[in-house]
């Protein structure tokens, strides 16, 4: 049964399961343990329809601890296993592992925001944000699309590549004067999301410049 106290002693086997290493683990566990504590009052301590005290009833028989918690949820959005084998790993029932998924995602969430490690979704706030990043590189590449094929000869031509028989359109994705970027601190959960909203996409027929 995987625990944090077994894993931590293996730090190959720690960061196959989570992505990170044991000194990334714990930078994100005080955010993960601000998210749990907003989790906890805001659903359990501040409920309308509360009896008792919170904790006064029984105690918690899975993840017992912060650390099992965060290892559990980075382990499944890191390798996504089946819930029964998620349960079976974690010593717990398959609907138990459910219920823990739904409420360890949120926590999760709300802890990459807290510690500002989540990519900037808003297309406005993205030149605020580049601004405080470093710069790395600049990036060019490349994909393809099926269409439908076209009926006049020429066109035909244009569009195919030699090698395929289906008809694609070639679109190059340039980034336009957005630096590609890579957080400074050592965490990189969410940092593959490579700001693709920022990206535009050129199909042959268009002439794509850099401004």
């Amino acid at each position: 049964m995987f625990s944090y106290l077994k894993v931590k002693e293996h730090p190959k086997l720690f960061l196959a399961m989570t992505g990170l290493s044991y000194a990334e683990f714990h930078q994100l566990l005080p955010h993960f343990q601000y998210a749990w504590n907003q989790y906890v009052t805001q659903h359990y301590v501040d409920r309308d329809d509360r009896q008792r005290q919170y904790g006064a009833g029984r105690s918690e028989s899975t993840l017992v601890t912060l650390e099992d918690k965060l290892l559990f949820i980075l382990y499944y959005v890191k390798v996504y296993p089946l819930q029964e084998i998620l349960a079976f790993e974690f010593g717990m029932v398959q609907s138990t592992a459910n219920e823990w998924i739904q409420i360890l995602s949120e926590v999760l969430k709300k802890a990459l925001d807290h510690g500002g490690y989540l990519p900037e979704r808003d297309p406005k706030q993205l030149e605020t944000v580049l601004a405080s990043e470093a710069e790395s590189m600049y990036g060019i590449d490349g994909t393809e699309r099926p269409r439908q094929r076209p009926r006049d000869p020429e066109k035909q031509k244009h569009y195919y590549s030699g090698k395929k028989k289906r008809t694609r359109s070639r679109i190059s994705l340039l980034a336009a004067s957005i630096k590609i970027w890579q957080r400074t601190t050592p965490v990189k959960v969410g940092v593959n999301a490579i700001l693709t909203g920022s990206l535009r996409a050129c199909s042959p027929q268009a002439k794509c410049k850099l401004p």
